[in-house]
């Protein structure tokens, strides 16, 4: 479908015409030319938007950036920043060159003077105000994107770097795929019925059951039923992070768990499953197996929080080191957000922490940015995104495990892995 065959409105039309400034022009243009890509007859207007495209990857995106901000854009809707690629409150810790670190900052400033917030977190869901169920939005960053639709029952699709920011300056997107219910009914069933109750309460539960979907479900959409009523918001981040880690999965249904999944045959819009997936223990043991390169070795660090970690997790850290002191050979970071970290710093959460050397890491992340001291070694991780991207990012060897174990091993120096379901 050529552009021009798109149903603009008189607003667009002048939007596109430049009437609303360079800025604009060029962003809707880009936004006009991915519309038939996704099979889009019209646009649809948004209420907000997150930005991946703020993670310096280099100087096609720091251009991009700052050309629409040299043209006078500005977001049209409340837009929230992903991770960067430096810690600006510890910049101590980054362990890169100078030139990249200018490049992003440089990267960060063109973003802020367009008037997107700087939040700087994977996890703009943890922030105080979020999307309503049914609003429309556009969200870059995986995990993101699929708790929002998943958890929140937002609307928005997979947007990457580029098209992001497009959207904040116009609020618009192309009205397809997953902005359209008709689009959002499940496809494919995993049935967990059939596991043993304590696995499905088990810690690493969530995490290893988003990691197989993500291999299995392909472009489908998954929809999950045995999970626990009463699964918390922190276990569903998790589900869904490995899930569009290993897959691409951008939404999922879990039956009485998640809004749009009051009952299966909601979940499925009244249709049949394109296929059903019964949960063995032996998919999950070779999913679970999947997320750690090596059995042992020398400890040498330990990263939580990714995505970053939340108020409540932190609080569960806090028990378990409070009073204590980690190995001096390991280091330990958990990755959160500014927000989240002053809260937890009133709390007196972060003093504890920080005295038993656990190291605060904000406005990105360890397996993105050179901040880990140690690449070689083994890293410990209860996130099976880290889990998934470090070793190719970062060339290290990892242990997944629960917060506990992570917190044991880093103790003691040296790996203790979690028990079997079993």
């Amino acid at each position: 479908m050529p552009a021009q065959a798109l149903h603009l409105s008189a607003e667009e039309t002048a939007m596109l015409a430049g009437e609303q400034g360079p800025a604009v022009a060029l962003a809707l243009e880009v936004i006009v030319r991915m519309a038939p890509v996704a099979g889009a007859e019209r646009l649809r207007e948004i209420t907000s938007a997150h930005i991946d495209g703020c993670l310096y990857h280099g100087q096609a995106g720091l251009d991009f950036a700052e050309r629409l901000a040299s043209l006078g854009g500005q977001v049209r809707v409340p837009t929230t920043l992903n991770v960067s690629s430096l810690d600006l409150l510890h910049p101590h810790l980054y362990r890169g060159d100078r030139e990249t670190a200018l490049a992003a900052r440089r990267l960060m400033d063109a973003y802020t003077q367009m008037g997107c917030r700087p939040t700087w977190t994977c996890a703009p869901y943890q922030l105080s105000q979020r999307p309503a169920f049914g609003e429309q939005i556009a969200w870059a960053e995986s995990n993101a994107i699929v708790f929002a639709n998943s958890v929140l029952g937002a609307r928005t699709n997979r947007y990457g770097d580029f098209l992001d920011i497009c959207a904040a300056l116009t609020a618009r997107v192309p009205d397809a795929g997953l902005h359209q219910d008709a689009h959002r009914y499940g496809q494919v069933l995993y049935d967990l019925r059939g596991l043993p109750e304590h696995v499905r309460r088990h810690e690493l539960l969530p995490a290893v059951l988003g990691h197989y979907i993500g291999h299995t479900t392909g472009n489908h959409i998954p929809v999950i039923v045995g999970l626990p009523p009463d699964t918390s918001e922190d276990s569903l981040k998790l589900l869904g992070a490995a899930a569009a880690s290993s897959g691409s999965v951008a939404l999922f249904h879990a039956v009485g768990v998640t809004p749009e999944a009051p009952t299966v045959a909601a979940a499925f819009g009244g249709r049949p499953p394109l296929r059903e997936e019964p949960v063995t223990l032996a998919a999950l043991n070779a999913a679970r197996a999947e997320l750690s390169t090596t059995s042992g070795g020398p400890l040498r660090t330990v990263s939580l929080g990714t995505p970053h970690a939340s108020l409540a997790e932190i609080g569960q850290l806090v028990p378990l080191v409070a009073g204590q002191t980690i190995h001096p050979e390991v280091d330990f970071y958990v990755s959160t957000g500014r927000d989240v970290l002053a809260q937890a710093a009133e709390r007196g959460w972060v003093e504890i922490c920080e005295q038993a050397g656990v190291r605060f890491v904000v406005d990105t992340c360890t397996y993105i940015t050179p901040i880990l001291r140690h690449t070689t070694g083994v890293a410990m991780t209860n996130s099976p995104k880290w889990a998934y991207y470090a070793p190719g990012n970062l060339g290290v060897d990892v242990v997944f495990a629960g917060l506990a174990a992570c917190v044991a091993s880093a103790l003691r120096g040296e790996v203790q892995r979690d028990a079997d379901w079993a």
